[in-house]
């Protein structure tokens, strides 16, 4: 019996520069990109109205609605409905109190058929001299409970995840600090989309994961997994963008993002769209994918390459067909609305699918599952690599000199 120098903190030291020269230069690039694209402040003329906007004679108030009453809507069906629908409703009028006193508001017929109003609901009202007694219903105060929600989510996350749920959600008030203070001014600008997208995508990554999960080789593997599966989905994302023709133009707001910026090229906006929208499941499955392939290498220190990569694609096989159906079913959650209208239209299923309205939800999500499903090979490659090279023998004893015995 004699000792051999174990070769673990050597290779392991190796690892961590071959990583350092690739992320330091990768970082100091991303850096040099944001800065070149940095907005010089020009947007900040932009503006449009508030759709709230009032003169000095009106003024929006926040109330509670401290009465309700029934009553018969105004018309009947020579509004035109084809469906006449207005016959069957009731409209309400309701007693609003505010800081200025109480006024009586007639409450819009599509309001009362979408969702009734009752005593103790916060509105916004229109109010004015001119108007005496009477407000305009304007929209619902919707401060407290999105405010109850979040404050429920923040500490469900923090209760379950703990420490980490708490810099899970520093990572995503980050995100959304660039996301709002570098990528969207300089798309206003008329930055090019794509690198806008592009770096502002990768720095959001960069900083999602090491503050959420801490600097480790394991993340560090999920971010050049992450990193990789972002290139392929902006040169995807690039492609289909151009071949499928998206204009962007299936929505009011790119009509009215397009009067108020005309130099700017909706269709861009669409693919910077693309690449954000699939960011929150790429890092999903890479960090999944990567903490996957550690845990197995830690419960079977002696397992082959091959092997550990073939358990850590099973773990992605399952990921990916759920993942791709958490996709799909996400945006048509989102755009349902739309879906039913479309439904409506007197043309066949697949003329629907290939209209303006609907096209850019397909694409996205074709876009975003091909884009995750190759992240995962990938990030599961790269574990592999370095989780084999870094992981100790499981006959190695934890001594504090790097030795190793074998027998003979």
């Amino acid at each position: 019996m004699h000792n051999v120098p174990s070769t673990i903190p050597v290779t392991r030291k190796r690892v961590i520069t071959w990583m350092v020269s690739i992320l330091v230069p990768l970082g100091i690039v991303l850096l040099a990109a944001m800065i070149w694209l940095w907005p010089s402040g020009t947007y900040q003329e932009l503006s449009l109205d508030d759709p709230y906007g009032t003169t000095e004679s009106f003024a929006v108030e926040s109330g509670s609605v401290s009465s309700v009453v029934d009553r018969a809507c105004d018309g009947g069906a020579e509004s035109g409905s084809p469906t006449q629908v207005q016959q069957d409703l009731e409209c309400q009028t309701a007693q609003v109190a505010t800081g200025r006193g109480t006024y009586e508001v007639e409450i819009p017929a599509q309001v009362s058929a979408s969702t009734e109003v009752t005593r103790g609901d916060n509105v916004k009202i229109l109010v004015g001299e001119d108007l005496a007694d009477t407000g305009v219903f304007v929209d619902f105060d919707r401060t407290m409970p999105v405010g109850l929600l979040a404050a429920l989510y923040a500490v469900v996350v923090v209760v379950v995840a703990r420490w980490r749920g708490v810099r899970a959600i520093g990572g995503l008030i980050l995100s959304f600090v660039v996301l709002f203070g570098f990528m969207i001014p300089a798309l206003l600008e008329g930055g090019p989309p794509f690198w806008v997208g592009l770096i502002g995508s990768m720095i959001i990554m960069l900083v999602v994961l090491y503050f959420a999960h801490g600097i480790s080789l394991r993340t560090t593997t999920a971010l050049l997994g992450t990193f990789i599966g972002l290139l392929l989905t902006a040169g995807l994302a690039a492609w289909a963008s151009d071949s499928a023709y998206l204009m962007g133009l299936g929505e009011e707001y790119s009509y009215m993002l397009a009067s108020v910026v005309p130099e700017i090229r909706v269709s861009g906006i669409v693919l910077t769209g693309l690449l954000v929208a699939g960011l929150g499941v790429l890092n999903d499955v890479t960090i999944t994918q990567s903490s996957a392939v550690w845990e197995i290498k830690a419960a079977q220190p002696n397992i082959t390459p091959r092997n550990l990569f073939a358990a850590g694609m099973r773990i992605g096989r399952d990921h990916i067909a759920s993942t791709v159906y958490t996709i799909a079913f996400a945006y048509a959650g989102a755009a349902l609305p739309m879906l039913m209208i479309v439904s409506l239209y007197d043309r066949s299923l697949l003329d629907s699918i290939m209209s303006a309205e609907m096209v850019e939800e397909v694409v996205r999500i074709l876009v975003g599952s091909v884009g995750l499903v190759l992240a995962i090979p990938i990030t599961t490659g790269i574990a592999v690599a370095v989780a084999h090279a870094v992981a100790e023998p499981k006959d190695q004893s934890p001594a504090p000199v790097d030795e190793v015995t074998h027998v003979h």
